[in-house]
C-alpha cells in the first residue's frame, strides 16, 4: 500500500507541478517547497488531492512540513490518516513544525 500511495503522489506532482516531466520527479526526501516544485497555492491543491484521492481530512494543524513537504512525509502522513499499520508510530507526528 505504501508503494501505491507514493506512486500516486509522484504521478500527481509530476502531472500538476512539473508539466508531465518525469525526469524531474522528486525523490522521497526532496523538499517540494524549497525545491520550487510547489508554492502556497500548490500546497492547497495538494491538500485537495489528498482529501479526494485518499479519503482523508487534512486539518489546519496538519499543514506542516513534517507532513507535506516531501514525498516520503506525504506518504507517511496519508498512511497515518488512513490508520494503516505502515504509517503508525512514525517519528513525525502531525501538528509539529512551522506551517507551510
Amino acid at each position: 500500500m505504501e508503494a501505491q500511495i507514493r506512486s500516486e503522489l509522484v504521478d500527481f506532482i509530476v502531472a500538476n507541478y512539473l508539466f508531465g516531466d518525469g525526469s524531474h520527479a522528486p525523490q522521497d526526501d526532496d523538499s517540494l517547497v524549497e525545491g520550487g516544485v510547489i508554492d502556497s497555492t500548490g500546497v492547497m491543491e495538494l491538500i485537495e488531492f489528498l482529501e479526494a484521492q485518499f479519503g482523508i481530512e487534512v486539518a489546519d494543524e496538519d499543514t506542516v512540513p513534517s507532513n507535506l513537504d516531501t514525498v516520503g512525509n506525504l506518504t507517511r502522513f496519508v498512511l497515518r490518516k488512513q490508520g494503516t499499520s505502515e504509517g503508525v508510530g512514525e517519528d513525525s507526528p502531525s501538528g509539529t513544525g512551522d506551517r507551510l
